[in-house]
């Protein structure tokens, strides 16, 4: 059980299509800490941790997003353990 953590910034029609809500869902449901957030230039930033596993699932997941959503680019780097608890919505 090893925990991971990374920072993800999805590009493309990514704001107004139910993506930071559908991102808190799936990481609700694989157990992840940490949060979403609309950026100021049309991205999504991600900040997640929890076991490698579910942090795969989740990063793989960020290539398509929702339904309504169009990805056209997902930049993906390791990051620190934040010890995060819970999953948010950052305004």
């Amino acid at each position: 059980m090893t925990r991971q953590c990374r920072h993800a910034y999805v590009s493309g029609k990514v704001q107004g299509v139910y993506f930071r809500q559908a991102t808190q869902e799936q990481a609700d449901a694989l157990d992840l800490d940490g949060w979403v957030r609309n950026l100021a230039d049309g991205r999504v930033e991600v900040l997640f941790e929890g076991e490698a596993e579910a942090v795969e699932r989740l990063q793989h997941w960020l290539q398509q997003g929702p339904q309504q959503a169009e990805v056209s680019g997902l930049e993906v780097s390791e990051a620190p353990l934040q010890g995060i608890a819970g999953f948010i919505v950052r305004r």
